[in-house]
């Protein structure tokens, strides 16, 4: 089961839906008769399962309670009291968040009993039905249980039994989620946000001194539990442990042949190809383990031995982008029960291999969180999930001081996978309402700071798709049309919204074929109004995820060329940074709006785009702004130590927005680039005012290296 934080969306919560009888409703005095729990996982309910118990309340039940319950002494006489009971309750909540109607009085109760009997209770985290309700039916007033599902429109069985209510708590909890999301409440801190305000003055809370039902997700004690992590997973990418080149033996050799080439070079595998040599596609390959040489043997004995490999390797074989971070190749394998995975370049070439031994010989099992989830998501939903466990990763790294450049990247590589994965989802789903395959080869792009390998936790859609052939508005282009217009639908339950500047496949100025997008760039490149240039410059930033990656490396590489031979285009992208907004006021004091600073506006916009447009200039075809940063060091002109220093300051600024937002996600508050700059220590603070100083030079520097 997933941890469960602030940012897990309330559709794929693992909860447990709860309801006490009890022997008064007086807290003080309340003895607990009955326990009725379920377990909810996503949108399902476990009926199968419950945890439904009569307890002992070691005291006489009133006959007026019993009237309503139904539970009398002769019944709760052979009932075991509630410590017997306690251990396997505590575990049928455990890592759960509680799901009620009224769940104030039910948490004072156990508070209560867990005191009275010396038993160990550690509140989770709840959500309220009766406090939910007015969000979402505020027409509906003194919102009971009875009066809720008859909204709802749900018939309680058994009402009055601790289940049964449960049971209704649960269908009615499911039936508002659509309704929260339509008001912008997806992930359980939103929620508890909310109920927190509401709580506050809720009459039943104030006057009986009962719980509150709610805790506030901004407490630091609330989010206290988020796990650190052995960062050797996320620091390094495949290619750092895979073994390189592959060894790959003819497909004609035999297995005693094979075998020799495994123990010569102590390997526990073989690539098997016709051309024995590494750098074909993938489906050249199979591969041969040394489980595969022992059931071989075992089955055939010595004339095994002769047989060749061709007809013993496994096809097809399954492979990892060389450039992916450790932390997805062990995933995979644990998901898979594989010992080894092939690495291949963007391209899909074999370019080496990765094993378990490696993993293990250079550090123990990392633990790990991210995982390739959102790779194996069969829905939306499920990549929703995956995506909401960025934030406490994010948070846990940021934390140890992991570099800025290495998460972004982090997160730009779920972004990625999130966009392969909807894209991959989408075409299957064409497939299956009959409209075919793709009619010819294309690439899916991820453009901006997805793109770049920069994403912060606050990502729209921004992408686009090449493809081989076909004119505007022709058969190939609806096909994609409709390709992208599913994307994107898919994404934006994921969890990762529509582009607000519509910069997304589904929209015609950003699909077209190889033709298309040539004369696209050509007329960009040509144009003299900077209006035309606006979103122009992300498609620099583009990345291809899925689909023909050919394709577009192909256009990149025109479009840089053609880009670089033009410095009136170049100067026109860098016009932007001719009128920057200074960040300082009176005796250099920081402006500030409540407190607080766009670094994006103020920081890592004039560093990105900069660095960009001198890329072009110089045909400089290479994305991440540290990398185009350094590239631009190294020709030796313009100020060297300022685009070093430029390069410091931009992963500083952007660890300052990765911390603010990783942990705003998780408090369920709105997702911005401004910093609180209180929060700030004094040396984070000093830093911040040298960085934002230099970056005041950023436009004389472009200027400087144009020609």
């Amino acid at each position: 089961m997933r941890q469960v934080t602030g940012a897990t969306p309330l559709f794929a919560l693992h909860a447990v839906a709860l309801d006490l009888e009890t022997t008064s409703l007086d807290v003080k005095e309340a003895r607990i008769v009955q326990i009725g729990a379920l377990h909810i996982d996503g949108a399902e309910i476990d009926t199968g399962q419950p945890f439904d118990r009569i307890i002992h309340p070691q005291i006489p039940i009133p006959p007026q309670t019993s009237a309503v319950h139904g539970i009398t002494d002769e019944m709760a006489q052979s009932a075991p009291n509630l410590g017997g009971q306690w251990a396997e309750f505590i575990r049928f909540l455990s890592g759960r968040v509680l799901i009620g109607h009224t769940l104030a009085y039910d948490l004072t109760v156990l508070r209560a009993e867990a005191h009275r009997q010396r038993l160990d209770w550690h509140r989770p985290r709840a959500l309220c039905i009766r406090l939910l309700a007015p969000l979402v039916v505020p027409a509906l007033h003194d919102p009971s249980l009875e009066k809720l599902a008859a909204w709802f429109h749900i018939d309680i069985e058994n009402r009055h039994t601790a289940l049964g209510d449960a049971r209704a708590a649960a269908q009615i909890f499911l039936r508002m989620i659509p309704l929260l999301a339509e008001r912008g409440i997806h992930s359980l801190a939103q929620a508890e946000r909310a109920l927190h305000h509401h709580a506050s003055r809720d009459a039943t809370v104030t006057v009986t001194g009962w719980d509150q039902p709610v805790v506030d997700p901004s407490r630091d004690d609330v989010t206290s539990d988020i796990k650190t992590y052995d960062t050797y997973a996320y620091r390094h990418m495949v290619s750092d442990v895979m073994s390189s080149p592959a060894t790959v033996v003819a497909a004609d050799a035999t297995l005693e042949d094979a075998m020799a080439v495994m123990a010569g070079k102590a390997i526990s595998s073989v690539l098997v190809a016709d051309r024995p040599v590494a750098g074909q596609p993938m489906t050249a390959y199979a591969i041969l383990t040394e489980r595969d040489v022992l059931r071989h043997i075992v089955k055939g004995g010595a004339a095994a031995l002769s047989s060749p490999v061709s007809t013993i390797a496994s096809t097809p074989v399954s492979a990892i982008r060389e450039g992916t971070f450790v932390y997805r190749a062990i995933a995979r394998m644990r998901r898979l029960r594989y010992r080894h995975l092939a690495a291949t370049n963007e391209m899909g070439e074999l370019t080496g291999i990765v094993s378990a031994r490696d993993l293990l010989k250079l550090r123990a099992d990392p633990a790990i969180t991210l995982n390739d989830a959102i790779e194996e998501a069969r829905n939306a939903s499920d990549m929703a999930v995956a995506w909401a466990s960025l934030a406490a990763v994010v948070r846990s790294l940021t934390s140890e001081g992991l570099a800025a450049h290495v998460i972004t990247r982090i997160v730009s590589e779920e972004l990625r996978a999130a966009t392969e994965r909807a894209a991959s989802l989408a075409k299957e789903s064409m497939a299956q309402d009959g409209l075919g395959q793709p009619p010819c080869a294309y690439a899916i792009l991820v453009l901006g700071s997805g793109g770049r390998g920069e994403s912060m936790l606050k990502p729209d859609q921004d992408n686009a798709v090449i493809f081989a052939r076909g004119s505007v508005d022709g058969p190939e282009d609806r096909w994609f049309a409709e390709l992208g217009t599913r994307m994107a639908a898919i994404l934006d339950t994921a969890g990762i919204p529509l582009c607000t500047g519509g910069v997304m496949a589904r929209n015609p100025a950003w699909r077209g074929s190889v033709e298309t997008w040539r004369a696209r760039v050509d007329s960009w490149v040509a144009s003299g109004n900077p209006q035309n240039l606006l979103n122009v410059d992300i498609f620099f930033d583009g990345f291809p995820v899925f689909g023909e990656r050919q394709l577009a490396f192909d256009l990149f590489s025109y479009a840089y060329e053609t880009g670089s031979k033009s410095p009136i285009f170049t100067k026109l992208l860098g016009v932007k940074l001719e009128r920057l907004a200074s960040p300082f006021g009176l005796l250099g004091r920081l402006n500030t709006e409540d407190g607080k600073i766009d670094l994006k506006l103020h920081a890592l916009f004039p560093i990105v785009a900069a660095a960009r447009t001198l890329a072009i200039r110089h045909n400089i075809v290479v994305h991440a702004t540290k990398d185009r940063l350094q590239r631009l060091a190294d020709l030796g002109r313009g100020d060297g130590a300022l685009i070093l220093d430029l390069i410091k300051d931009h992963g500083f600024c952007q660890s300052l927005v990765l911390a603010q937002q990783s942990r705003a996600m998780l408090q369920g508050e709105a997702l911005t680039n401004a910093i609180d700059v209180a929060k700030l220590s004094a040396g984070e603070l000093n830093s911040l005012k040298a960085a934002l100083k230099r970056v005041q030079l950023v436009p004389d520097l472009v200027r400087n290296m144009m020609f």
